[in-house]
């Protein structure tokens, strides 16, 4: 759709767009006035046996829009479209409870998810930060945001999955990275606002685009009910709706999942696992994001794909002159084309 015109005084040759129309019915009605006079119908049928009849208003309908095109064309218009944004964060909320060692999800669920997220860390531009929260029965910033892939590839590789699931936590922690991004692209001081680690400032090989706030977003995985933590999953949710921030929540496993855990007594006991998807869906719709299952790693890795795409855009006017200059040198071909085929005339 178009948005603007950087020479909208031009539009003004679209005037001459209803006089061509209206010139040519006038050739049509005196053409037809010229045919009732010719009184001898029976020698006029011999000499036109087959009446064009629609296809003789072909050429000059093309040659019509041919105009239209290029009259706008010339007011230079630009339309709305989906660029990428060069400035944006991606915190990586990784679930590292003791039910990620479940393997309904081959080899493992932490497994599949840290190749799954290392994959989607190479797909994002080499500009976008990267940040990393881990949370089990704490949250902690593992990596602040950075554009050195390397750090946070070994930072993934390391997990290891122990005790219970902090999701709300992990959602107020990945919040307090957000708002440090922000502040540091509006050049306030980063202790105005809770700061998850002192080494939590943005890398300075990037540099967000001062004309707009940068996009920060969560992509934020999990396989398991809220059991620990402080803040509960949806209040967290609200606070990151409040600050602007979408998290994306992908929930992994299958309802089959199960884990070995031991008790107090050192007796192993077989716990039902199953990925707490409302809870997940709950987030992502408060904070004006999408969520996702993910029962296998195959589909675990077409998901972060769709989601490099989704938190990386941004709607930009851009001029797309060269769409209505190429419709209209084609309407005009397309309809010489028909005038010399159906009438062996040019144009």
């Amino acid at each position: 759709m178009i948005a603007s015109f950087a020479e909208p005084a031009l539009l003004l040759g679209l005037v001459a767009v209803p006089i061509a129309v209206a010139a040519y019915l006038l050739v049509q009605r005196r053409r037809a006035r010229y045919v009732v006079r010719f009184t001898n119908v029976d020698l006029l049928a011999n000499l036109v046996p087959r009446a064009p009849a629609w296809r003789r208003h072909v050429p000059p309908a093309l040659y019509v829009a041919a105009m239209t095109a290029l009259v706008i064309a010339l007011a230079r218009p630009s339309a709305m479209v989906a660029v990428p944004r060069e400035d944006a964060t991606i915190v990586l909320a990784m679930d590292v409870s003791g039910s990620m060692l479940a393997t309904d999800v081959a080899p493992s669920r932490l497994d599949s998810a840290k190749q799954a997220a290392s994959a989607f860390v190479d797909q994002l531009p080499a500009t976008f930060r990267v940040g990393l929260v881990t949370f089990g029965t704490a949250a902690q910033v593992v990596v602040p945001p950075t554009t050195d892939r390397a750090e946070v590839h070994a930072a993934l590789d390391a997990l290891q999955a122990e005790g219970g699931t902090a999701l709300g936590d992990a959602i107020a922690t990945s919040l307090q990275v957000a708002r440090t991004v922000t502040d540091e692209a509006a050049g306030a001081d980063p202790g105005a606002s809770p700061s998850p680690s002192p080494s939590a400032s943005p890398d300075p090989a990037a540099t967000p685009d001062p004309t707009e706030p940068p996009l920060v977003a969560t992509v934020l995985l999990s396989d398991g009910a809220n059991s620990t933590g402080r803040l509960e999953p949806g209040d967290a949710a609200q606070d990151a709706a409040a600050a602007g921030m979408p998290v994306y929540t992908i929930a992994l496993g299958t309802p089959d999942g199960v884990v070995t855990v031991e008790d107090d007594q050192g007796i192993l006991h077989r716990v039902e696992v199953p990925p707490d998807t409302d809870t997940l869906a709950a987030i992502a719709e408060t904070t004006d994001a999408r969520s996702f299952e993910a029962p296998t790693a195959s589909d675990l890795q077409q998901i972060y794909q769709s989601l490099g795409s989704r938190v990386g855009t941004r709607e930009e006017p851009q001029e797309v002159t060269q769409w209505f200059a190429a419709a209209g040198l084609a309407l005009m071909v397309v309809g010489a084309g028909f005038a010399a085929h159906w009438f062996n005339r040019f144009p």
